[in-house]
C-alpha cells in the first residue's frame, strides 16, 4: 500500500508556497534584466545574429543539463541539493551583466544562467509533483507558474523605475536583490521529499489515464526501478508535438526586437514584459486547474493555436497598438502550456522515471528552442523580419493538430500487442 502522506512527504501547502515564492524571487531577478538586454545588445554593437548565437548556446547546454539532472533526479534521493545549486548560480552570475562591455560576455552570463536552469528545472518539478495527489498535478504546477509568472510583473515594473535612473547597468545591479532572496528561500523553505513506494497490487491497478495520455507502470518488484522501467509510446507522441513546435519558438527576445523595429521604444520595453506576465500570471493557474477536469492535450493545443496568431501578427506588425494587444494576448499561450504540458508529460509515465520523462521533454524542446534562435536570426537576417515569425506560426499550428489526433491509441495497442506475441 501507499506509505502514509505524513511519512512519505511534507505538508503539500508548506512546499507548494516554498516554491512558489522561490520562482516569484527568481522570477523577479531575471526578468529585471530580460527585458532591456537586447536594447544593451544594440548598445554594445550587436544584433539580431549575435542575439540568436547567445539564446541559441544558451539554450544548447542548457538542453543537455536538464537530460542529465533528469536522469539523475530518478536515481538520488536528496534533490534539494540541485534545486538550491541551480537557483544559487543563476541568480550570482545576473548581476556580473553590469560588468560586460563585448556581447561575448553576455553569451558567458547567460550560458552560466542556463546550465542553472537546467540542472534544477527535472528535480524541482518531480518534488512538486511528490507533494501533491496526482489528480492535482495541473493545479500544482499552474499555481506554481502564476507565482513565477507574477514575478515577471513584479521585475519588469522595477526595470521600469530603474531604468530611468540609474540606467540599464543598474537595473543588472539591483536584480541581484530579489536573486539573494531567493537562494534564501529556497535553502530554508523547500523540504526534501520521499519517493512513494507501492505495493504489487497497487501499482497493477495503476490511475486513470486523462483520454490517452498515459500508460500505468507495471512492475515486479516492491520498490519502483527507474533503470529498468522504459518511456511508453503515448509520452512519444506528445514528445513529437511538442519538438515540432519548439523549432518556431525562438527566444521572445525577437519579439522585443520586432516591438522596436515597428517603433515601440526602448525605454517601454520592460513594459512589453509586463502586458504580457499580466495575463500569464492571471491564466496559469485557471488553466491548470482546467486541464486537471479536462483534457490536458486540448488545453495545451489551444495555447498552440493562439501563439501561431500571435506570431502571424508580429510578421506582418501593423501597428504599435497591434503589437501590444497581441503581446498581452501571448500571456495566454504560456499559460495554457507551460503548466498543462508539464501535468501531461507527469501523467503518461510511471512515477519512477517522471525524472527522466521531464528530462527528455526538456531536452528535447531545448534543442529544438536552440535551432529556432540561430534559424530565426539568419532568416531575420537574409529575408527581412516577416518570414522567421510567419514561420513560426505555421509550426505552431501543425503542432496544435498532431497534439490531439487520436493515434497515440493505436500506436499504444501495437505495442502492447506485439509484446504479447513475442511473449515477454
Amino acid at each position: 500500500m501507499l506509505e502514509r502522506p505524513s511519512e512519505s512527504q511534507p505538508s503539500a501547502a508548506r512546499n507548494l508556497y516554498a516554491f512558489g515564492i522561490t520562482s516569484f524571487l527568481n522570477d523577479t531577478a531575471s526578468e529585471m534584466a530580460y527585458w532591456v538586454l537586447p536594447a544593451f545588445l544594440i548598445s554594445l554593437g550587436a544584433g539580431p545574429a549575435q542575439l540568436g548565437v547567445i539564446e541559441g548556446i544558451a539554450e544548447s547546454v542548457a538542453s543537455f543539463a536538464k537530460l542529465f539532472s533528469g536522469y539523475l533526479t530518478d536515481r538520488i534521493e536528496r534533490r534539494k541539493p540541485l534545486v538550491v545549486a541551480g537557483y544559487f548560480v543563476a541568480n550570482a552570475v545576473k548581476p556580473l551583466l553590469a560588468l560586460s562591455t563585448a556581447w561575448w560576455h553576455i553569451l558567458l552570463i547567460r550560458f552560466s544562467d542556463r546550465l542553472a536552469k537546467g540542472v534544477r528545472g527535472a528535480p524541482r518539478d518531480v518534488m512538486i509533483a511528490e507533494s501533491v495527489p496526482r489528480e492535482r498535478l495541473g493545479s500544482a504546477y499552474g499555481l506554481i507558474q502564476s507565482m513565477d509568472s507574477a514575478g515577471a510583473i513584479a521585475g519588469p515594473l522595477a526595470a521600469l523605475v530603474l531604468l530611468a535612473r540609474y540606467g540599464i547597468r543598474g537595473v543588472f545591479w539591483a536584480a541581484a536583490v530579489p536573486g539573494a532572496l531567493c537562494v534564501l528561500v529556497a535553502l530554508l523553505g523547500i523540504r526534501e521529499t520521499k519517493k512513494p513506494h507501492f505495493s504489487q497490487q497497487t501499482r497493477e491497478m495503476g490511475h486513470p489515464a486523462e483520454d490517452f495520455n498515459q500508460e500505468p507502470a507495471k512492475k515486479s518488484s516492491e520498490t519502483p526501478d527507474a533503470s529498468n522501467a522504459t518511456l511508453p509510446a503515448t509520452f512519444y507522441m506528445v514528445l513529437i508535438a511538442v519538438t515540432l513546435f519548439s523549432l518556431g519558438n525562438s527566444s521572445d527576445m525577437f519579439l522585443v526586437m520586432r516591438a522596436q523595429n515597428v517603433g515601440i521604444p526602448v525605454k517601454l520595453a520592460p513594459l512589453l514584459g509586463l502586458v504580457f506576465n499580466l495575463t500569464y500570471t492571471l491564466g496559469s493557474w485557471p488553466a491548470g486547474w482546467f486541464s486537471d477536469r479536462f483534457s490536458r492535450r486540448w488545453t495545451a493545443a489551444a495555447g498552440y493555436l493562439i501563439f501561431a496568431a500571435v506570431y502571424f501578427v508580429f510578421g506582418r506588425a501593423p501597428s504599435t497598438l497591434a503589437i501590444w494587444i497581441t503581446m498581452a494576448v501571448y500571456g495566454l499561450y504560456y499559460a495554457l502550456t507551460q503548466p498543462v504540458l508539464k501535468a501531461l508529460v507527469v501523467d503518461t509515465v510511471g512515477e519512477e522515471i517522471r525524472g527522466r520523462a521531464l528530462g527528455v521533454y526538456f531536452f528535447a524542446t531545448s534543442v529544438a528552442t536552440l535551432a529556432a534562435s540561430l534559424i530565426t536570426g539568419e532568416l531575420w537576417k537574409h529575408y527581412g523580419a516577416g518570414v522567421p515569425f510567419y514561420l513560426s506560426a505555421a509550426l505552431a499550428a501543425v503542432s496544435a493538430i498532431i497534439l490531439v489526433l487520436p493515434p497515440g491509441r493505436a500506436i499504444q495497442k501495437k505495442v502492447v500487442n506485439h509484446t504479447d506475441a513475442s511473449g515477454v
